[in-house]
């Protein structure tokens, strides 16, 4: 994608003129890592950067997870997965098993501890949308919920996507 340069009353596709502070991706791009970086004040006091809780929170929903699908289930890359992943089994929060049915394949499950410190942040977390969502209604929240499902969908196909 190319970006040209713009007078700033030119008028863009269909009369409109791009305005990054209406622009709804740069506004949900933008509202993510607001959202992001206060919600880590949640999970700093349990020493855990937001690649580990992300890791953490993934792994905590299954009994074992191969380790390449951390990256299809969260917005990370191998990489940061990897140093994540590896973090979290050196403070003794993750285990990482030979799988049973392949052996080239790591699977992840949560130790005691990993599991008790999942249960303390998830609260924290949980605690954090309640109050981030406080000023919807309820049927506002149920609307906010299906449009970003909606919007989820959609992204796989807009732009060049597949």
């Amino acid at each position: 994608m190319s970006v040209t340069s713009v007078p700033p009353d030119a008028e863009l596709a269909h009369g409109r003129v791009l305005i990054l502070g209406r622009f709804a991706p740069y506004r949900i791009v933008a509202l993510g890592h607001a959202i992001s970086g206060r919600l880590a004040r949640a999970y700093a006091d349990e020493n855990l950067t937001t690649p580990e809780w992300r890791v953490l929170a993934v792994v905590a929903q299954a009994d074992a997870l191969a380790a390449r699908d951390v990256v299809g289930k969260t917005p990370m890359d191998k990489m940061t997965v990897s140093r994540a992943v590896a973090s979290l089994e050196g403070k003794g929060i993750i285990v990482r098993l030979q799988s049973e049915s392949d052996r080239r394949v790591n699977m992840l499950s949560l130790s005691k501890s990993g599991r008790a410190l999942f249960d303390r942040v998830a609260v924290l977390a949980l605690g954090f949308e309640d109050e981030l969502l406080a000023g919807l209604s309820k049927d506002e929240r149920a609307t906010f919920d299906r449009l970003l499902a909606k919007l989820e969908v959609r992204v796989q196909t807009v732009g060049g996507g597949e």
